[in-house]
């Protein structure tokens, strides 16, 4: 290679080396991910993004650096994952639409497409945080265009490249209060740098790639980018002094404002507005109506949108007017920051962002095709872990129990399924767990004109119980769902569960393997037992003129530590009525709920 310019065939093994810098310290990237709430780990994202630019470059046998730009930039863009990988394909795009003419760069048109790339990841972001990877790029290209005029070695300019790009990383503490309260890098900037430094990599090797057969070209040989979860065994390794471990304890969750992550293609080839205009600046200023986080990217066929969003149906409806939309991905950040606390960890669960293969849903029966007969005025789907706990809700009406909870979600075809096998006219869902309201709701309107689908928004399994109870046959559909809905927001829910690591949590200190009491979202007890922990939950849960205390018991529950409960509340709480019922669900020793 003549370092002299950049060919596409080197610029093809720089890509390679540098996906491949990035999948092997993935995990290192997933562990700063803490601003301002994970929504997907960054490393992973990063690295998927890249293995979909990677795939496609491989498809590719060209020695124009305009022609392989232009097909890594097509692969980052269709398989780009969250905001990381969003800005990461940008910053390619850009890259890309600078070098297309060219079979090769020197050091000053490099400089040049590198700060191209920089000006297409900052216009698709609709309000840019500086202290991220946006500002990792922008100083780097910016020195790149400066030292470019000092040099005639590509070599000698990625170095100063990578050079500047460490040393804005190491600033992004001081750009984002955040990540100096944690004392961490930013995790996206973190992820820039290593596909820098594979690049570096690959041109100070010194070795010639020319391009020969097919398949030959690229000297850079390694595994498949595939994203693997943490092994048991890995999980159990004490964090490092250094990792985030109660970033997120430092994070409130309800100051999550614009708390749906939505990320969806529109086709503008397809649906009835095909054809009709995109006003780009438009569309962006309606978006952040009601979001932030926005970024469209747009060209002829399709258009990629990513927003945070409070009214994701708004978002949807808007993006119809352009084409048909697709590949729909929506999370409930508030609730992965619940979940994330509620489990102790540092990392949330990863939303699977344009998944292609589907898990099989569990069911606890099997929907059987609706009867001839005449429909009834109402039917129920509840969703449910736990034999007992399915057998409560059967007892109380319900028609179909779908088997689910907190790691266990049906999806919105599972809830059109389960409705279209009751033989009812309006039909009550209740979601019993926040994470599965939304596949309920997409449910309720897709099988709009079919029959009426009220959501009762549930979000514990005691509040589906109290919803259960206040349906009255008699009444008409309106007062019931009014009813159910008033029954949800008067029912206090509990959870003892235990830790899986060490963190803080509001001043409050928890060990990995002691239990922890939760009240609603949040978690307010913790001690070493079992029975300690339960007590102190409830104690916190029941005030002046509650008047039920139901205990779910769990598949660990002991007997005799549930008889010690009991007891331990007929001589503390003499005016309480205490119910228990075999509910036989997973990890939770014991659910509670509290009435008035």
């Amino acid at each position: 290679m003549s370092n002299r310019s950049l060919n596409g065939t080197d610029f093809t093994a720089m890509v390679l080396a540098g996906a491949e810098q990035l999948q092997q310290h993935a995990e290192h990237v997933n562990s700063l991910n803490v601003f301002p709430v994970p929504d997907g780990d960054t490393g992973t994202n990063m690295n998927l993004t890249m293995s979909a630019g990677v795939t496609e470059l491989k498809r590719g046998d060209s020695s124009s650096i305009g022609v392989m730009s232009g097909i890594l930039s097509k692969g980052l863009l269709m398989g780009a994952r969250g905001n990381s990988g969003v800005i990461l394909s940008q910053l390619f795009r850009g890259f890309s639409r600078y070098a297309a003419p060219y079979e090769e760069l020197n050091t000053l048109q490099f400089a040049s497409a590198l700060q191209s790339g920089v000006d297409a990841a900052y216009k698709a972001v609709v309000k840019p945080v500086e202290g991220t990877i946006l500002t990792v790029a922008k100083e780097a290209a910016r020195h790149a265009v400066f030292f470019s005029r000092r040099t005639n070695d590509i070599t000698e300019l990625m170095e100063e490249v990578l050079a500047k790009a460490k040393e804005t990383l190491a600033m992004t503490q001081d750009m984002l209060p955040v990540l100096k309260q944690v004392g961490v890098v930013d995790s996206g900037g973190q992820g820039l740098v290593y596909i820098y430094e594979g690049f570096m990599q690959h041109l100070g090797s010194g070795l010639v790639t020319s391009p020969t057969s097919k398949g030959d070209s690229v000297r850079p040989v390694f595994a498949p980018y595939v994203s693997e979860r943490p092994t048991a065994a890995s999980a159990s390794v004490a964090p490092s002094p250094d990792a985030p471990i109660s970033a997120q304890a430092k994070l409130e969750t309800e100051n999550i404002e614009f708390l749906y992550d939505m990320e969806f293609f529109i086709n503008r080839q397809l649906g009835e507005a095909q054809g009709t205009n995109f006003d780009e600046e438009a569309f962006r200023k309606a978006l952040s109506v009601d979001g932030d986080s926005i970024i469209v990217i747009s060209d002829d066929d399709v258009i990629k949108v990513h927003v945070h969003s409070k009214a994701p149906g708004e978002v949807l409806n808007l993006a119809l007017r352009y084409g048909e939309i697709t590949q729909i991905r929506i999370l409930n950040m508030r609730e992965q920051h619940r979940d994330l606390l509620s489990a102790g960890m540092d990392g949330a669960p990863e939303p699977e962002w344009f998944a292609e293969i589907p898990t099989e849903p569990a069911r606890e029966e099997e929907p059987s095709e609706p009867p001839a007969h005449e429909l009834a005025p109402f039917g129920f789907i509840a969703v449910a872990s736990g034999e007992g706990i399915a057998d409560i809700f059967r007892s109380l009406g319900v028609d179909v129990v779908l088997s689910g909870g907190q790691t266990m979600n049906p999806s919105t075809e599972d809830f059109v399924n389960a409705a279209r096998s009751i033989a009812a006219q309006h039909i009550f869902i209740l979601p019993n767990n926040s994470n599965i309201i939304l596949a309920a709701e997409q449910a309720r309107e897709l099988l709009e004109v079919e029959r009426l689908v009220s959501v009762i928004p549930s979000k514990t399994i005691p509040q589906g119980i109290a919803a259960a109870f206040a349906y009255q046959e008699e009444e008409a559909f309106e007062v019931n769902q009014d009813n159910m809905r008033d029954a949800v927001t008067r029912v206090k829910s509990g959870q003892v569960t235990y830790a899986v690591r060490d963190t803080t949590l509001d001043d409050l200190h928890i060990t990995a393997g002691h239990y922890i009491g939760i009240q609603d979202s949040k978690i307010v007890a913790t001690e070493e037992q079992l029975m300690a922990t339960s007590r102190l939950l409830l104690a916190k849960m029941l005030v002046n003129g509650d008047e039920i205390v139901t205990i779910l018991t769990g598949s660990d529950a002991k007997q005799e530590e549930t008889n010690q409960l009991v007891a331990w509340l007929e001589e503390n709480y003499s005016d309480v009525e205490v119910e228990v019922h075999e509910g036989g669900q997973p990890i939770y020793p014991y659910l509670f709920s509290v009435e008035t």
